[in-house]
Formats: structure tokens, sequence, C-alpha cells
């Protein structure tokens, strides 16, 4: 399968876009070769390969989900730019 640009032009047609001719042309190019590399991959043998959730093992990057004391109002508003007792103040931004 290779993308022509009718193809291009049809899904810059669906996300709202408008495109020179150049860069029409830049995109055919560039998701044919995007498909040829998909075509390399499936030649790949991964059968002997598990599933993965992350690319990266993170079961030891998290922390215990336990509930702890929460941070006392002084220190919440310690580095505060502006604060009003026990508020953040902050600019109006609805008029």
């Amino acid at each position: 399968m290779s993308v022509t640009k009718k193809d291009v032009k049809y899904v810059a047609d669906l996300a709202h876009l408008q495109l020179t001719e150049d860069e029409s042309e830049s995109l055919v190019h560039d998701m044919n070769q995007i498909l040829d590399f998909m075509t390399t991959l499936e030649e790949v043998d991964t059968s002997d390969v598990e599933p993965l959730e992350h690319v990266i093992d993170l079961e030891y990057r998290l922390r215990d989900d336990k509930a702890e004391e929460p941070l006392p109002h002084e220190d919440a508003l310690k580095n505060a730019p502006d604060a009003d007792s026990d508020y953040f103040r902050v600019p109006r931004v609805i008029e």
C-alpha cells in the first residue's frame, strides 16, 4: 500500500488543514516512508517477546500509596506570591 496525493488531500480535509503543493508532496514522501518502516517491523519475529504495559520497568519507581497528614496551611501558603489568611490570592481572569 502506498499513499497518494489524493490520500493526503483527503486526510488534510478531514483535519481542516490547508496544504501547499510542496507540503502535500513532502507528506506523501514521509507517509510512504512510515509505511515502509512498518512493513519492515512486521517482519521481525516477536513470538518470544512478552507484552508490556510500559517500555521501562516502573515497578520499583513507584512509591507506596499511603495516607499522610495534610500539609499545614502555613507551609502551603509559604511560597504563594499572594495569600489572604487561609487562601491563595490569584488575579481575576473573568470580568
